[in-house]
């Protein structure tokens, strides 16, 4: 072997990468990520959900970039949901045909009084199912409708053809309910997106 080789190691292999643009009469959303740590970088206009978002990045291992303008004038809705298939988009073409991904991955996270478990699957079919008693009607953490925190993930798995159960064990305030379930489905997601050898994760032969 080469002395230069052998001083550099063993070479990585590239991070999987999505990015999508999406434009709508409603909303212009542009998403960039990577299967890799590294930085975060997040503007919808909704803060809160910012910083949802930002923990979808940090616990799910991701390098992450989102940019999104939305009718926020009339309701978040438009923007949140635009982003979560956006998002969606970006995961699918990342993790393309899922050879050498783990496949599956679970988490259980806690945030104080609440306990939220998340598990994910790289099936190729979307399914969500979501287990979480979160109030009805407008029901706002800044301005950030809780109601919404549904939508995006259920545009998320459409999107990024996934199955994601979202279970809250129990918990008192929505702030640490939401949180932990974006925490908890991102460390999920990020152990279902882990290298593994064994080639395609699947008897199939396609996911």
């Amino acid at each position: 072997m080469p002395r230069s080789a052998a001083r550099r190691g063993p070479v990585k292999p590239a991070a999987r990468k999505g990015a999508v643009s999406r434009r709508t009469k409603e909303t212009a959303v542009e998403v960039a990520l990577a299967l890799a740590p590294g930085e975060a970088s997040i503007a919808t206009g909704v803060p809160f959900f910012d910083h949802m978002l930002d923990q979808i990045a940090r616990h799910g291992g991701l390098t992450l970039r989102v940019r999104a303008e939305g009718d926020l004038a009339v309701d978040a809705h438009h923007t949140v949901e635009d982003v979560g298939i956006a998002l969606g988009e970006a995961l699918r073409e990342a993790t393309a045909d899922k050879t050498g991904l783990a496949r599956y991955g679970h988490a259980v996270v806690p945030l104080d009084e609440a306990l939220v478990e998340a598990v994910v699957d790289l099936s190729g079919r979307p399914h969500l199912t979501w287990n979480a008693d979160l109030p009805a009607g407008k029901k706002f953490i800044g301005n950030f409708d809780v109601d919404l925190s549904r939508d995006f993930f259920q545009a998320l798995v459409n999107h990024a053809r996934i199955c994601v159960h979202v279970n809250v064990r129990y918990g008192r305030n929505l702030h640490h309910i939401v949180e932990a379930i974006f925490k908890a489905t991102a460390r999920a997601l990020r152990a279902a997106t882990a290298p593994q050898a064994g080639g395609l994760p699947s008897t199939k032969g396609t996911l």
